[in-house]
Formats: structure tokens, sequence, C-alpha cells
């Protein structure tokens, strides 16, 4: 079992962007955040960058404590960032309860973050049944198995069900799953940070103005 010094001994031994990181010039940014994604996203990617499509979620409960989550980016356009989910999973219901939520994307090889806060909407049932029709047959089989979020008895329930829904997937690739639901979040806000061996670091917000497009602006580090 780790104790403590090992623990701090490892902890404090870590370092931070021991690598040369890419510049930012926040003037050439674009008026919208979405083209700068595609751009940072696609240069991360290029970079290196294990599973850039991972992001984390974060929402609300009932009673207003913050929960998070990592799970993958479907799509970025101009409705905003798509992801997916079991709508009667906890996200799911959070989402029900309070759209409201936020996305963090983390690029540590090239010393990028991407923050996005907005309002979530729950696609129909065509369009979530499309997002479920493209991926593989393992995530068409961990749909299917469902009770996402509910509480497991034993791991042979979990392998039970699994096999089932693996050996159902395998001969209905276009078996229904109820309850996956696609979710658009449509950007309020949106910060870009570009990390900094000497601090300096660099963050431009873009904040969605009502009726007059984007508003950028220089944050402090």
């Amino acid at each position: 079992m780790t104790g403590d010094s090992e623990f701090h001994e490892v902890l404090h031994s870590l370092h931070v962007w021991d690598t040369a990181l890419p510049s930012f010039d926040p003037a050439s940014a674009p008026a919208e955040p979405l083209e700068l994604f595609r751009e940072w996203f696609v240069h991360a990617a290029r970079a290196g960058q294990v599973e850039p499509h991972t992001m984390s979620l974060a929402t609300v409960d009932a009673d207003g404590r913050p929960d998070a989550r990592i799970l993958m980016l479907h799509d970025a356009d101009a409705r905003g960032w798509h992801f997916a989910s079991h709508a009667t999973s906890a996200k799911g219901r959070q989402l029900a309860g309070g759209p409201e939520a936020a996305l963090v994307f983390y690029w540590p090889a090239v010393g990028r973050q991407v923050r996005v806060r907005g309002r979530v909407t729950a696609c129909g049932e065509r369009e979530s049944r499309a997002d479920l029709a493209v991926r593989s047959r393992g995530a068409l089989a961990a749909a299917l198995t469902g009770r996402q979020s509910e509480v497991l008895g034993s791991r042979e329930e979990l392998a039970e069900a699994s096999a089932a829904a693996w050996e159902r997937a395998g001969a209905e690739p276009d078996a229904p799953a109820p309850t996956w639901t696609r979710y658009v979040l449509e950007p309020l806000e949106a910060e870009f940070f570009q990390g900094d061996a000497a601090r300096r670091h660099v963050r431009l917000r873009y904040r969605r103005a009502e009726g007059s497009g984007w508003t950028r602006e220089l944050l402090w580090p």
C-alpha cells in the first residue's frame, strides 16, 4: 500500500510542460470560438495528444451539488458541442432538472485547455438513434446494457447483462436503446488557455453578446 511519504515524494517530483509549447497570439484569433476550437483540436491530435476528444462534463444535481465526469465529444458545429448518454443516467437526470453545464478539454501535450459553458438541449429520438448507429458494436452493447449510474449488485450480474447485450448488438445492429440521448451544449461562453513555462499564460474568453455576436477579452492568468 502506498504511504504518505511515497505519495508526496512522487507528487512533488512531478513537472509541468517540460517541453516546447506552441505560441498563441490572441489578436489573430477568429471572431467566433468554434473555428478556434476546431483549429486547436486538430493541432492537439496531430501533436500526439492521446484521446483529444475526451472532455469533462460538469453538471449540478437537484440539491445544488456539482458533479463531473469524463466523456467523449461527438461533434462541434454551429449548434454547439455534442455528446451522448442515457437520459436515465445521473447526468441525464441532472440535465433534465437543470440544463446548464460546462465542458473542459485539457491537452497537456500542447499545454492547452478549452472551457465551454452554456445551455444543454436533448436531441430528438431520430438524431439520438443516428448517433448510436454510427458507433461500434461495443458502444451499442454498452447502451443496450443500460442502467447507467444505478447500484450494481455484483460484477457477475454486470458480466451476464453485458454478454447478452453484446450478443444482441451483433445480431441486431439497429437494436433500439430508448434512453440513449444525444445532447448539444449551446455555448454562451468559451475560454481558450495557452500554458506558458514562465507562467505568463494566455487566456482568451469569448462571451456571447445578445444580438451582436461574440465579444472577446483577455484574462489575467
